[in-house]
């Protein structure tokens, strides 16, 4: 069954990050960042207090050098960079081998450091098999960060069973597919620019989560790479609007 779509409300904090993420590079002047908040309501006051916010909680930085630009802090570059990861996925030919991982560390470290751990090895779209095993099919072409190079030993092998059953057990395909269906007829759904802009939000987020299997071990009509050219079409859109606005 397929989950809710992540639909969450449009905040001047939200049009400020999801402008940002989306911009090479992830730079924009108070000003506007103005003009992007006046497509869809809101206040410059309100845009203003945002970026404030955003620079105390670590979210922007400011660069007075450069007339109060504002840029993305390095955690969430580093999720830009999943975010276009997974909009463009980097695959590779599959041969049928796996990449397994297990964690050497001490059992006994700081539960922050093992939070961290699992986050980063959910980035790398491994699942865990059990505690302290982590799998996934050898398809991906991207970098290990540090803690889990530090906390982890890498293996290869191929599984005795049925891998597509193994892909099956390990993620929830069809709850993704379902969503991802919901998520497709929203877009096209969606009249104003706001209602668009909150759809396709959720579109980057559930992509964030599609595991980019093999099509082998996929059920048949995936709809991750119609689901892509929907919020690409989108995003063409939008950002010729905002380059329109914001020169005017």
């Amino acid at each position: 069954m397929a989950n809710a779509p992540d639909l969450r409300p449009l905040t001047a904090r939200s049009v400020v990050l999801s402008t940002l993420l989306g911009s090479h590079p992830p730079r924009i002047g108070a000003r506007q960042a103005v003009r992007v908040g006046e497509l869809f309501g809101i206040a410059e006051g309100t845009i203003r207090v945002a970026l404030s916010r955003m620079v105390a909680a670590g979210d922007l930085v400011q660069i007075p050098e450069r007339g109060g630009v504002y840029e993305l802090t390095e955690r969430l570059v580093q999720r830009q960079a999943r975010q276009d990861e997974s909009r463009f996925p980097r695959t590779r030919p599959w041969d049928g081998t796996w990449e397994i991982a297990v964690v050497t560390a001490e059992r006994r470290r700081p539960a922050a450091e093992r939070a961290a751990l699992r986050q980063a090895m959910s980035a790398l779209r491994l699942a865990e098999l059990r505690e302290g095993t982590w799998l996934r099919p050898a398809n991906l072409g991207r970098s290990r960060p540090e803690i889990v190079q530090r906390q982890c030993a890498f293996l290869s092998g191929r599984p005795e069973e049925d891998p597509s059953a193994l892909a099956a057990s390990l993620w929830d395909l069809d709850g993704w597919a379902g969503t991802a269906r919901e998520l497709r007829a929203a877009l096209d759904a969606a009249g104003s620019l706001a209602e668009q802009f909150t759809v396709s939000a959720a579109v980057l987020r559930h992509l964030l989560r599609d595991p980019l299997l093999p099509a082998d071990l996929l059920p048949a009509g995936w709809p991750g790479p119609e689901l892509r050219a929907h919020y690409e079409r989108f995003e063409t859109g939008f950002e010729q609007v905002l380059t329109e606005h914001i020169s005017t």
